[in-house]
């Protein structure tokens, strides 16, 4: 009903604009429908459930549990922030929409407890609306069923205004539902109410039952200063010390009471920023956490959140078989949890972080990377610690990945937003602006946000800095293109409402999507001019001979052995470091820029624009043959300049090799496309059973050092190289059969590998093993490895061609 209802009011008002012609009323009404639906989430993805508003300050609230039979049991068991130590045999979201919520579980072997957090989302009145929780604990097969756990809600408000409960209970704590009373400025009034829930409560024959009973719910409310606050483990913990202080004090080493009651906050409910919730449990449980506006219509009940989660569980199944119609062989209804699964835990990953950020502003001469020996001095200038506090900014993102990754990263967004715009383009064109909103006045966008003191909590000190020479490939234009091509193909249909529905808002009212591919234009345009200068390879001084004098680039801020700024880290570059050096992935990714902003400033009418960028790409195209191309190896390489102070080409074949292929930089009768299809497909080189290896099993340097970028298979490349080979397989040319071939073998290989892992470990991985197909590195890799969705509904050629051979 909450989701009918949004859906006929912004019918009605896309309706009501376009018949009084109200272009920018109607793009107004619709930004402030999409905060209004959006301002509530689960925004904190560091935590394993974490709800805040998508603004500064506000409240938010976070979930701890823990196992309680024993004393160990609340160290070694203890849950807040997600962590890849943690036993679980799997956790996330098995079904969410931004817009309306969803359903979380976290398989906690450890515990012996399956946790289910269902969140969910009530629109109305003027501040984003209601929320509600429904936190569920079901005993796993192996827990006895008196096994005891401990669960603390965690509750924060921050700025202006402030939230308390409402009386104080008894002295031994709330006997039912605990209610708290707030006001924010951004939120308005409201209610925060934590009901006394189901379950069974822990008893001891101890006589300290009489003043700790298991069946009552605690609070503890203080003060804490705002770099505190946030530390939620740290102060809980500091709240059970003094609980744990008052035992060892008053009571005898052989006469102590169980884990249970000594691991019980004192009851001091009463004014603060910061109020601690503590349920004691035995066996199964179940409680609500329901937040109602002021402003909204009427509170939220528990009977509300039963019949919505039956509703929405059963309208997500059906939204995302349209959405994603999966293709042979993967129409099952395993892939279909799977795949659920995988996107649900993508978009559930998006987070709203705001804070100050760590930034270099030196402009250390260094920094310029022009002598050899430049990353020496670079080094040494990285050392001096120039950098400053910068801020306060504010990023909504979607994240890598929530125990290791938990903040934003600038080249993984791109492909995030892929299935994301699939789902809901809107919720990505938030996002997409979002990080745009965070350019500086030159054109530059920080490759990671790391913002405020929680953000850098968990980022090594070294990573923490953002330098304002370090670029990162541009993958958002890959959004921005997809979503001209659907803006192109609405304005041809001509202006109408399909469903009247806020995720393809800007497609459905093509002068709403007009509006902001013109407003964003201009930002797109100012990032592609600081690539090209902060970039800009030298040719001239080397008497290169190439068609353009102007068009060759170089990443700066790499390192002997690594060029983070690229995105392939570790990936083999020419040896040693050379400021001569020019990178054909970079000249790619600057001609795929080039390509896209051609194609919009086309859309826009901007005629001098299109003239220019067409010269630019055209240049581009030349200069990638002229200097990076290799007729000996059959392959596109990396330059450098030898001992005789000659262009000389290092050939390390892999995904920096393929970039103008998977680019889209390459013509369908190109004879270089041959050879590179033969190197795509050679297994003794790139092609594995779990997909393209990212480094020859031939190179010398595969397999070796850090390992990151010399073997594994990575979900991003492959996936454009699957979208490129599926271009070409389904365009005629002399390289179309054997695109078709290798585009579904690739696919197969790809699904298969994702999927099988998932099935044993209960996760996504940054990367897998070209041989084993194993998962590795970080698990819970739910960003860019959820690309694995959209490969499932990409058109099954095999099928196709059967078909016609038929």
């Amino acid at each position: 009903m909450a989701r009918l209802a949004l859906l006929l009011q912004v019918v009605a008002l896309v309706l009501g604009a376009n018949a009084a012609g109200g272009k920018s009323e109607t793009a107004d009404e619709i930004s402030r429908l999409n905060n209004q639906s959006l301002l509530w989430g689960p925004y904190k993805p560091n935590l394993y459930f974490g709800v805040r508003p998508r603004v500064p300050h506000g409240l938010w609230t976070g979930l701890m549990w823990s196992k309680v039979d024993d004393y160990v049991d609340a160290r070694d068991g203890f849950r807040y922030t997600c962590e890849q130590g943690d036993s679980m045999h799997g956790y996330g979201w098995d079904e969410y929409d931004a817009r309306v919520g969803g359903v979380q579980t976290f398989h906690d072997e450890k515990n012996k407890i399956d946790i289910t957090t269902s969140f969910i989302k009530i629109p109305g009145g003027k501040h984003g609306g209601s929320w509600a929780a429904r936190i569920k604990g079901e005993l796993r097969d192996d827990a006895p069923p008196d096994t005891k756990f401990m669960l603390f809600y965690y509750v924060v408000q921050e700025g202006a205004g402030g939230v308390a409960p409402q009386g104080k209970g008894t002295k031994f704590g709330f006997e039912g539902d605990v209610t708290f009373k707030g006001t924010s400025q951004t939120l308005g009034d409201y209610t925060l109410l934590v009901t006394k829930g189901e379950g069974e409560h822990p008893t001891s024959d101890h006589y300290l039952n009489s003043l700790r009973r298991g069946d009552t719910t605690l609070v503890q409310s203080g003060k804490y200063a705002d770099d505190v606050a946030w530390q939620g483990q740290q102060v809980v913990y500091g709240q059970l010390q003094e609980a744990v202080a008052y035992i060892q004090k008053n009571f005898p080493a052989d006469g102590l009471p169980p884990a249970w009651q000594v691991y019980r906050v004192d009851h001091k409910p009463g004014e603060g920023n910061v109020h601690v919730v503590e349920k004691s449990f035995e066996g199964s449980f179940e409680f609500d956490v329901l937040f109602s506006s002021g402003s909204a219509n009427a509170p939220i009940t528990s009977e509300d959140v039963t019949h919505e989660l039956t509703s929405r569980s059963k309208s997500f199944s059906e939204r995302f078989s349209q959405v994603f119609d999966l293709k042979t062989p993967y129409k099952g209804e395993e892939y279909q949890t799977f795949g659920k699964s995988m996107f649900s835990n993508l978009l559930g990953g998006i987070g709203y972080f705001s804070g100050h950020q760590l930034i270099d502003r030196s402009y250390a001469t260094e920094y310029d990377e022009d002598t050899e020996g430049f990353w020496i001095e670079a080094a040494e200038a990285r050392a001096r610690k120039a950098q400053k506090l910068e801020g306060p900014y504010e990023l909504f993102t979607s994240v890598p990945s929530r125990p290791f990754f938990p903040r934003g990263f600038l080249w993984d967004e791109g492909f995030h937003l892929i299935p994301i715009a699939e789902w809901d383009l809107d919720v990505a064109l938030e996002i997409v602006g979002s990080w745009y909103s965070t350019m500086d006045e030159d054109g530059w966008i920080p490759r990671e946000q790391i913002l405020g003191p929680e953000a850098r909590s968990r980022v090594p000190e070294e990573f923490q800095v953002q330098y304002p020479h370090y670029a990162n490939p541009p993958t958002l234009f890959l959004i921005i293109e997809g979503f001209m091509k659907q803006l192109r193909q609405s304005k041809e249909a001509g202006i109408k409402v399909e469903t009247g529905s806020l995720y393809n808002a800007h497609v459905e009212n093509p002068e709403i999507g007009e509006e902001f591919v013109r407003k964003i234009y201009p930002l797109l345009k100012r990032q592609y001019d600081w690539f090209r200068k902060t970039q800009r390879g030298d040719i001239r001084s080397y008497d290169r001979e190439a068609f353009s004098t102007k068009e060759a680039y170089r990443w700066r801020g790499r390192t002997e052995t690594h060029v983070l700024p690229s995105g392939l880290d570790d990936y083999p570059r020419p040896q040693p470091p050379h400021p001569g050096e020019l990178h054909v992935d970079l000249m790619s990714w600057v001609g795929f820029m080039s390509k896209s902003l051609m194609n919009i400033a086309d859309d826009l009418g901007l005629s001098d624009d299109v003239a220019d960028l067409k010269k630019n790409l055209i240049a581009i195209e030349h200069n990638l043959n002229d200097l990076h191309w290799s007729e000996k190896e059959g392959t596109y390489c990396d330059a450098t300049i030898d001992d005789f102070e000659e262009h000389t080409l290092v050939c390390h074949k892999g995904y920096v090799s393929l970039s103008p292929f998977f680019l889209g930089l390459m013509k369908l009768d190109d004879p270089k496309l041959g050879k590179t299809l033969d190197l795509i497909g050679d297994e003794d080189l790139l092609f594995s059973p779990h997909g393209i290896r990212s480094l020859s099993k031939q190179d010398p340097l595969y397999e070796t050092g850090e390992n990151y970028w010399r073997s594994p298979v990575w979900m991003p490349i492959n996936y454009l190289i699957l979208t490129e080979l599926h271009n070409v397989a389904t365009h005629s040319g002399p390289h179309q059969a054997r695109a078709r071939d290798l585009y579904s073998r690739l696919r197969k290989n790809l699904v298969d590998t994702v999927f099988k892992s998932w099935k044993e470990t209960g996760f996504a991985w940054e990367q897998y093993h070209p041989e084993t197909g194993a998962g590795q590195r970080t698990q819970h890799f739910t960003g860019w490895t959820s690309l694995v969705v959209k490969i499932m509904a990409m058109e099954d050629l095999a099928e196709t061609t059967a078909k016609d051979e038929l």
